[in-house]
């Protein structure tokens, strides 16, 4: 709950920022570079690139992408919006790592997943990029080593509002004008935490700080 009232003027405030913060912690080349889904949807209205940089290797921060989903490993943002109050794994999971073309990421907990409840994966290369699809969006990432043995993490979302239908359009607006910025900011820390902490606990005593 402290989360939620924490990221509540982020929500309310999002649209007057839209500019910045649809970009938050990317470069302008990480805005500019080409990503797995970005010819997908040509008409989207919403397109945001975020990043981090994240003190782990990518083979210790893949993981944690691979066991995304509600009542998953959660979205490791704001649990009670997200995960139905449960809080995100601060493991890694061995029963869900596998990861195939077509397997779902539940973004509710309906026990028959939807295109419209939930993402699927559409292609990947392990501990390099994955895409997470459904009809009116794209959720890409890229994870990019650095010099000093960590990742460069990037995601970027394609979103498009098809006034066909208002109520799913009206829908979408809010999720993502409002509500995107706030989430996704604390997913891409949550992620870091959890990598950083993973791969702290893991070194030899002696390479600890």
């Amino acid at each position: 709950m402290s989360d939620v009232v924490h990221d509540l003027p982020a929500f309310l405030t999002a649209p007057l920022y839209r500019r910045w913060h649809r970009h938050w912690g990317a470069t302008p080349d990480e805005i500019a570079v080409s990503l797995a889904g970005d010819t997908l949807l040509p008409q989207a209205q919403f397109r945001s690139t975020r990043a981090i940089t994240i003190d782990a290797p990518p083979d210790a921060v893949w993981p944690w992408l691979v066991q995304v989903g509600c009542l998953r490993g959660g979205w490791y943002s704001n649990d009670l919006l997200d995960n139905l109050g449960h809080p995100s794994a601060t493991t890694i999971v061995p029963d869900l790592q596998h990861l195939e073309v077509g397997q779902w990421v539940p973004m509710s907990p309906s026990p028959t997943p939807s295109d419209r409840t939930a993402l699927k994966v559409h292609s990947f290369e392990v501990n390099e990029w994955l895409l997470w699809t459904k009809p009116d969006s794209t959720w890409a990432w890229r994870l990019e080593a650095t010099d000093s043995n960590g990742t460069r993490l990037l995601t970027r979302i394609h979103a498009v509002y098809d006034w066909r239908h208002p109520l799913t359009a009206l829908l979408g607006v809010l999720l993502m004008e409002f509500g995107d910025f706030a989430m996704q900011r604390r997913m891409l820390r949550g992620i870091k935490a959890r990598a950083e902490s993973f791969v702290q606990f893991t070194r030899p005593p002696a390479e600890r700080t």
